[in-house]
């Protein structure tokens, strides 16, 4: 099984930090995504996505972004169940953020400390491999290829 839920959006407003009874950092907020098509002749839709962030997640998040800013998540889609004030049962859908990360401009996001989250380290080895090695077995004629 797979639940997983990558978006990018601005956020709605200025996300509010909060703690439970057990002292655990929530943060509750909304993203504005827009739809990747558009109707002729019509404006392009917006979806609005409520995401609820937890604990390290929702202290990054509450500090590095305010309304208007865009922002990436990845997480889970989850569901509840509830009444509400008038006793009709309703349920409501909503992301678990598991990762958040800017992107959009420096000026948009404002200047994240670095170091505080570096870019992981990759050497220059790494990407070094001998392709005549990996397709040394190959031989194909220019009229066999699919393009």
């Amino acid at each position: 099984m797979l639940n997983t839920v990558i978006l990018m959006g601005r956020l709605t407003a200025d996300p509010e930090l909060r703690t439970t009874n057990t002292n655990l950092s929530v943060l509750s907020f909304s993203v504005a995504v827009d739809r990747s098509y558009q109707s002729q002749g019509q404006e392009r839709q917006t979806d609005f996505i409520n995401c609820v962030a937890w604990r390290q997640n929702a202290d990054f998040i509450s500090k590095y972004f305010r309304k208007g800013q865009m922002i990436a998540i990845e997480g889970a889609i989850q569901t509840r169940s509830y009444e509400d004030k008038s006793g009709n049962k309703r349920t409501a859908f909503e992301v678990i953020v598991n990762r958040a990360s800017f992107c959009g401009s420096k000026s948009e996001t404002g200047a994240a400390p670095a170091d505080r989250y570096p870019a992981p380290a990759v050497s220059p080895a790494s990407f070094q491999n001998n392709a005549a090695d990996d397709f040394s077995g190959v031989d194909a004629a220019e009229d066999d290829l699919p393009f």
